[in-house]
């Protein structure tokens, strides 16, 4: 599927103003400069930004208009492929809380190694070593709360 650039890039500076605007209540850390707000703030400004240039090369060049369907939307495989991607950001949000972090994370980049045909000893290596240091840089090193779940519950003892 093909969607004119104008209307992507309307989209996704609607996606970026609307995560701006969603910072607006977010606590201050006491004695720092910044706090929770500083990443989704930058991302929802690159958002825009980036949105804009898209807009602008958009108008200049011009391409598909309105909504294209491609051929490739009738391969199940690639159709797989392409919904794997939210699929999984859905997982993690049904997942998260009940199962905690470093399970829902290691499933998810497993799962989408091995549908992508990585051999099974390298997605392994690569899912827990990326678990690992998504989980240290943000629970860790930006005392971001991840979600504890069952896991940790299991692995605390209680």
């Amino acid at each position: 599927m093909r969607l004119d650039d104008r209307i992507l890039a309307l989209l996704f500076a609607a996606l970026g103003a609307t995560m701006i605007a969603l910072t607006a209540n977010f606590p201050e850390f006491p004695g720092q400069r910044y706090g929770p707000a500083l990443f989704p703030r930058i991302l929802g400004g690159l958002m825009i930004g980036a949105s804009a240039i898209l807009l602008l090369r958009a108008s200049r060049v011009g391409g598909v208009r309105g909504v294209r369907f491609d051929p490739f939307m009738s391969d199940p495989a690639r159709m797989t492929s392409f919904l794997l991607v939210p699929g999984a950001v859905v997982f993690y949000l049904l997942a998260a809380e009940p199962l905690g972090f470093i399970p829902t994370a290691f499933a998810m980049t497993l799962v989408m190694m091995l549908w992508f045909r990585v051999p099974v000893l390298r997605a392994l290596v690569v899912a827990v070593a990326a678990t690992a240091l998504v989980n240290w840089f943000f629970g860790t090193l930006m005392r971001v709360p991840l979600p504890r779940g069952l896991f940790m519950q299991i692995v605390a003892g209680g």
